[in-house]
């Protein structure tokens, strides 16, 4: 399946360490995330991420796009509910699109945890027939 991965600058820390504790299901699946944000996961987990540009340069659209085209299973956009800054059209778009595409979301931690684990015992098969 393909996984999304998006955290807010304040939430970067806390996505290392939930990709590091989930290791072992992440690594069965395609990884996606902008720059930092994935380049944070790969140094310090050891998993391969493919990476958009950065969030502010682009890399949100760029996550939208793959959304809209349904090309993304579930997503782990970690947000900072304290933060009002310029992205919040994009975080909306990205929700939205969530919404329409009936893809699963997480935006904190304790959600984040229960979607990856339902990923691991197969709760999210109907996302390859949806796919297809």
């Amino acid at each position: 399946m393909n996984i999304g991965l998006v955290a807010h600058d304040n939430k970067k820390v806390l996505m290392e360490n939930l990709c590091l504790a989930y290791r072992q299901i992440l690594s069965r699946h395609t990884l996606f995330a902008t720059w930092t944000t994935g380049w944070l996961i790969e140094e310090n987990t050891g998993l391969t991420v493919s990476k958009y540009l950065a969030g502010h340069l682009g890399g949100i659209q760029q996550m939208s796009v793959q959304i809209a085209h349904n090309d993304v299973d579930l997503l782990i956009y970690l947000i900072d509910p304290m933060l009002q800054n310029h992205y919040d059209e994009d975080l909306n778009n990205v929700l939205r699109l969530c919404d329409v595409h009936n893809i699963p979301l997480a935006t904190n931690l304790a959600t984040a945890e229960a979607l990856l684990l339902a990923l691991d015992r197969g709760d999210f098969a109907w996302r390859e027939l949806v796919r297809d």
